[in-house]
């Protein structure tokens, strides 16, 4: 069985983070592990409180599943501070995976802050040089390049920018947008291109981009090259926020709804 290891936050309101990731894994039919970086208190509406985890409990988690399941690709989400970029990124070189995802976690759909702005500049420092492929949404693209990105030609440029700073592929996330349509760029080693859709009318997107990154991660994890796992997981993700639009859990920005099981035909 394939095995695929979440380093992220925890989502008390289980709809994004470590809680979105393994419910993606589980739907896909991957093995989800986990190494939580830091809990936080939150609903559909706030970020009540977040607390960090230590360093060296990080790199316990991490050192115990790789040494013993090990892991065909690794998601790497919010990492908050300092500390724990320093941590990851060196328990991940120590044990040389290759397939990471990394979502460069900054803001949430509350507006609260998941990287302080001083760990910014490390985080491309140490985690830059690891990625697989990197998953930014605009305003995370526009605090990495210090420049609003809004168009697709500024979004491709800006993927062409990022891989520059040693990253292998870019997944520019446009979900952000004001326009009626959501596009994605993808900027790769071998092919660049774009995937646009209507955008889906619904309140409940919260852990959209968290879903996507682990769902990438699950489908490089199953053998996918990296452009087709991005093409899979842009499918993926409209099919739950499609589902998500029915009913809808909490008072503010509800979940999406991961499908339970897949079509055999869907890989």
């Amino acid at each position: 069985m394939k095995r695929v290891l979440t380093i992220a936050g925890s989502d008390s309101g289980g709809g994004a983070g470590i809680q979105a990731d393994l419910k993606v894994y589980s739907s896909l039919g991957v093995y989800g592990l986990s190494a939580i970086t830091a809990i936080t208190a939150q609903n559909t509406v706030s970020i009540r409180s977040i607390f960090p985890l230590a360093p060296q409990f990080i790199a316990d988690q991490i050192d115990c599943v790789l040494e013993d399941f090990g892991a065909d690709a690794v998601k790497v989400g919010m990492l908050l501070d300092i500390p724990t970029i320093q941590v990851v990124a060196k328990r991940l070189r120590f044990h040389n995976v290759k397939k990471i995802v990394v979502d460069p976690v900054m803001i949430a759909k509350t507006g609260d802050s998941l990287l302080l702005r001083e760990a910014i500049q490390v985080f491309k420092d140490e985690l830059f040089p690891l990625a697989y492929i990197l998953t930014p949404n605009l305003m995370e693209g526009e605090k990495l390049l210090k420049r609003k990105i809004e168009t697709p030609a500024e979004m491709e440029e800006a993927g062409r920018d990022l891989r520059a700073c040693g990253v292998r592929n870019v997944l520019i996330k446009g979900g952000h947008s004001s326009s009626s349509a959501c596009t994605d760029v993808f900027v790769g080693e071998s092919e660049t291109f774009s995937l646009s859709v209507e955008r889906v009318d619904s309140r409940n997107t919260h852990g959209t981009g968290c879903t996507l990154s682990s769902s990438i991660a699950a489908f490089l994890a199953l053998g996918m090259e990296v452009g087709s796992a991005v093409r899979a997981s842009h499918s993926y993700v409209q099919n739950a926020l499609v589902r998500g639009r029915i009913g809808g859990l909490g008072k503010g920005d509800g979940p999406l709804l991961n499908p339970i099981s897949l079509p055999l035909n869907f890989l």
